[in-house]
């Protein structure tokens, strides 16, 4: 094994994964620098799901390395794994998975109470966090009672309550209007600079992609090209998003 550069808190070389026989990855090599905005590019179907869960440790490639703060994550047991997703990685899927007999703020707070924080101290950050994201009025409601891009809101507080070192995001966006797309970016992208958390997202949308401070770009499991996004502000990016169809 070669171990990565000391400037990427998380690195992958040559992975190589398969669903079913189906190749998902060829060879992809790919650095995150801490505090980085990486998003991960390309259509659908191109292996950007399957590198986040690789990256994450939710996957184990068949073959190649990933590293996380100059650790392997590929050798790790499924329990060891299982703690670094919990105590370091966040993660927000397309379609927010939120527990339908738990209201929004017991959502939100529910990776510190599973840490065995006090239920008072986990619902004050739940609510800061709720009201960060501009759903501290639905804190009493059940998922059932709450619109799509007000759940993924919750999920998204649920994802950085704990404030982790990586975030994984996939397709945050993709359920959501054009307007609630912009508003939920916004927030995300904010709070993850704020916070200095790098983020990897995942994202078909090249509008999206340019809200990050670098894009990768992955076709038929094969990454083709790497681009530095430069000259547009978060503001005019996502003013831009909220426009594009």
């Amino acid at each position: 094994m070669v171990a990565p550069p000391d400037n990427d808190v998380l690195w992958a070389r040559s992975l190589h994964h398969s669903h079913s026989g189906s190749p998902a990855l060829t060879g992809v090599s790919v650095g995150v620098r801490e505090g980085e905005i990486l998003a991960v590019g390309g259509p659908r179907g191109s292996g950007k799901t399957t590198l986040l869960r690789c990256l994450s440790g939710t996957l184990v490639p068949d073959e190649g390395e990933v590293w996380y703060n100059s650790g392997p994550v590929h050798t790790l047991g499924p329990v060891a794994r299982e703690r670094l997703r919990r105590d370091r990685f966040g993660w927000i899927d397309p379609e927010p998975t939120l527990v339908p007999e738990l209201c929004a703020w017991e959502n939100a707070a529910l990776p510190l109470l599973l840490r065995g924080v006090a239920q008072r101290t986990a619902k004050k950050a739940a609510l800061e966090w709720l009201e960060r994201l501009d759903v501290d009025t639905c804190a009493k409601k059940r998922p059932h009672a709450l619109l799509q891009a007000q759940r993924q809101r919750v999920a998204i507080a649920r994802a950085l309550i704990t404030e982790p070192a990586v975030l994984f995001v996939d397709e945050p966006t993709a359920t959501l209007h054009r307007v609630d797309r912009a508003q939920v970016l916004r927030t995300l992208l904010t709070a993850a600079r704020s916070h200095r958390i790098t983020t990897l997202l995942a994202t078909h949308d090249t509008d999206v992609a340019a809200l990050a401070d670098r894009t990768v770009v992955l076709i038929d499991g094969r990454r083709v090209n790497s681009r530095e996004n430069t000259g547009t502000s978060d503001a005019e990016g996502i003013a831009a998003c909220s426009l594009s169809v």
